[in-house]
């Protein structure tokens, strides 16, 4: 796996039967069901704060320090 492209993340176990159990139901994997849940959050905040959603995910990334996406 491409440490570049992917990163880890730890999830209790809870919220990962959760995820799982989403993600049969929607029949999408882990790792897509987090993106789009991600990407619904970060167009949900750009909205609330009258943004663009780049320009929300530029502030954020920025924000981080690290400015990576």
């Amino acid at each position: 796996m491409d440490i570049n492209k992917f990163k880890s993340v730890a999830v209790r176990k809870p919220d990962y039967q959760l995820l799982q159990g989403l993600c049969t139901e929607k029949f999408r994997s882990p790792a897509s069901m987090i993106s789009k849940l991600v990407n619904e959050y970060v167009g949900y905040q750009a909205k609330k704060k009258n943004m663009s959603v780049d320009a929300y995910k530029k502030q954020i990334l920025k924000t981080n320090g690290k400015g990576k996406k």
